[in-house]
């Protein structure tokens, strides 16, 4: 059998999936990695892989691919730039992996690029050729892709839609070192933030929030009637459409999938959501479909595997 490996690649493990050629999925497995810095710590996760394919009766020599989805960008060439939030050696590890699958043909992705693919493959952007993928989650990423093709950017940056500008007025650093940023506001912890900063404002008791990405209590204050959280929320659409409607004057995508952690609660934004981005939108790109992803934490893994294969096929393997 011909096999493909999609691999999330995090600070402390490794989500591995293995795939056919056609996208279908046979099999997840998590394995626990130290630091991708040696050979020991890249033989963990060859010898994780190995026994996933075992599992399926797979040798190495059956695996034509391999993609990588990492937190960090990655430009046209497939470079990779900087890791500020896991410690791995990239070159390091393609070695090691095509001496383990000498078949493989290795790729790199940025992980919200990888799922903007991933739904292409095998989720609701199945057949659409112009799309982005806007993830909410710890921070604001996105994935574009246009006339079935993802822009990664020349210096990896494409889809870097959080750190788009939309409070000027902002007082507040981003992680950027900017002010103002769209990930201040439509992220999990700016969210979080919206909430408590309304609800200081106006003198009242806040809902017991577990952690600083804690959308879901924000959510349920919500559906509860709580008009700081409504306040939040409407803020977070606010700027959200602002950008967007920037990204369709630039890219003019067919969709918008929302995916993330913060779109578990996509069906409670999504009307004022829709109805923000007509209000700034262009008026030609007011008709864009705004819609759920819909292959959840499995997105990435789908997506890098699928760039491999894209990249072998245009290698003529």
């Amino acid at each position: 059998m011909e096999a493909v490996l999609g691999i999330d690649v995090g600070g402390t493990s490794i989500k591995a999936g293995l795939f056919t050629p056609e996208g279908e999925l046979l099999e997840e497995r998590k394995v626990p990695t130290p630091a991708l810095v040696d050979d020991a710590a890249y033989a963990v996760v060859t010898d994780g892989l190995k026994r996933i394919l075992d599992a399926h009766d797979a040798t190495p020599e059956d695996v034509i691919a391999c993609g990588l989805d990492i937190p960090g960008p990655v430009a046209d060439d497939g470079t990779v730039g900087f890791l500020p939030n896991i410690k791995l050696d990239p070159e390091g590890l393609v070695g090691a992996i095509s001496s383990v699958f000498p078949r493989a043909q290795i790729a790199f992705v940025n992980d919200a690029n990888a799922a903007a693919l991933g739904e292409m493959w095998a989720g609701v952007a199945h057949g659409t050729s112009s799309y982005v993928l806007i993830a909410l989650g710890t921070g604001v990423g996105a994935g574009v892709v246009a006339n079935g093709r993802l822009v990664a950017g020349a210096f990896g940056a494409g889809g870097e839609i959080g750190h788009i500008t939309v409070n000027p007025n902002e007082t507040l650093t981003c992680g950027c070192g900017r002010k103002g940023c769209l990930e201040q506001y439509a992220s999990a912890k700016g969210i979080v933030r919206l909430y408590l900063a309304e609800c200081e404002a106006r003198g009242v008791t806040p809902v017991k929030i577990e952690h600083a990405t804690d959308t879901l209590s924000v959510f349920r204050a919500l559906a509860a009637g709580d008009d700081c959280a409504k306040l939040a929320v409407d803020q977070m659409c606010e700027y959200l459409a602002q950008a967007m409607a920037q990204v369709s004057c630039v890219v003019d995508p067919a969709m918008y999938l929302i995916g993330g952690g913060v779109a578990g609660a996509f069906a409670t934004f999504a009307p004022e959501l829709r109805r923000r981005f007509a209000a700034h939108a262009l008026p030609t790109c007011r008709d864009v479909r705004i819609e759920a992803a819909s292959l959840g934490n499995q997105a990435a893994m789908y997506g890098c595997a699928y760039e491999a294969l894209r990249l072998r096929d245009a290698a003529g393997k």
